[in-house]
């Protein structure tokens, strides 16, 4: 088992991404298997580098060591930082490319907001397909106005996969998902290629992430297929923290931001804290991380969201 956490530097980790974490890191242990950090800052303009090493710290406060350490490179080596990966995102590109089913989107914000259907469940925009079709003089006309981005064919058929911790899921993938981008216009990559390349290429073979991403599922799992990667990982997904109001928690949240936790808290009372929250004990109690692993499990971990009270 090799589990991970692939967090985005862009502001200081709240409850909601320590949780996450945290029932990754227990989830993979559980069974005796490896976890694995990796930074997701393909986003350049937002993540920093001071928000990656205050992570590192911020989780190593908290006990959670990755099995990726690198004692000589600040925790982590440069390979697992996705700003550092674009050659593998470039091989997978050009795959893609290569089988024919990328083409350019000259599609603007307003462009997709008058012509996308709003997904069923969710109110998610689905791509209408607009320019899947253009002609080379029109392509022509577009490119010069602006860069294309570039979307990834979807076929239309079903797909479905079985989470751990919800059961199993299913997609109508044209009305539901429809093409997506794989590369913006402005070179980077998606986070959806990205992350699949890199849960690939790094033997990740579960994944633990809140119920959010469920969706995103099915984008990466036609990935996988596409780029003929064949070891799929096993997914769990985790209830939302949420704020009082019924947000979901957010860097905003200063009450619930890892300054204001490490100000409040020792280390093993947030991890009590955390297991409580999550259903697996019944009352907050102040845990190791030995004895967490121990009383993590997945029947006790609740399905419905967590609302979380303000601690100021």
């Amino acid at each position: 088992m090799r589990g991970r956490f692939a967090p985005s530097p862009s502001g200081r980790m709240h409850l909601g991404n320590v949780y996450s974490a945290l029932l990754s890191y227990l989830s993979a242990k559980k069974t005796g298997g490896e976890w694995i950090l990796r930074i997701e800052d393909l986003d350049r303009q937002r993540c920093k580098k001071e928000y990656s090493s205050q992570l590192i710290e911020d989780l190593l406060w908290l006990g959670l060591k990755w099995d990726n350490f690198s004692a000589s490179e600040g925790g982590l080596s440069g390979e697992f930082y996705q700003s550092n990966r674009d050659s593998f995102y470039i091989r997978a590109f050009d795959l893609l490319c290569e089988k024919g089913l990328v083409y350019d989107c000259f599609c603007t914000r307003a462009d997709l907001l008058s012509s996308s259907a709003p997904h069923a469940s969710d109110g998610k925009s689905v791509y209408s397909g607009k320019c899947r079709n253009l002609s080379e003089s029109e392509k022509s006309l577009l490119y010069s106005v602006r860069l294309p981005a570039k979307r990834i064919i979807v076929e239309d058929r079903t797909c479905s996969f079985f989470d751990g911790h919800y059961g199993n899921q299913n997609c109508d993938l044209s009305r539901d998902l429809g093409d997506f981008i794989i590369r913006r216009s402005d070179g980077n990559f998606s986070y959806q290629l990205a992350v699949v390349v890199d849960d690939a290429l790094m033997g990740v073979n579960q994944v633990v992430r809140g119920r959010d991403l469920i969706s995103s599922t099915f984008n990466q799992l036609y990935l996988y297929e596409k780029l003929d990667f064949h070891q799929l990982p096993q997914f769990f997904h985790l209830p939302l923290l949420l704020s009082a109001d019924g947000r979901r928690l957010s860097k905003r949240d200063k009450d619930t931001d890892m300054g204001f936790l490490r100000e409040n808290f020792t280390s093993e009372q947030l991890i009590g804290k955390i297991l409580f929250l999550c259903g697996c004990l019944e009352k907050e109690e102040k845990l190791s991380l030995e004895e967490a692993v121990s009383a993590f499990d997945w029947q006790k971990v609740k399905k419905e969201d967590v609302v979380i009270e303000s601690q100021e």
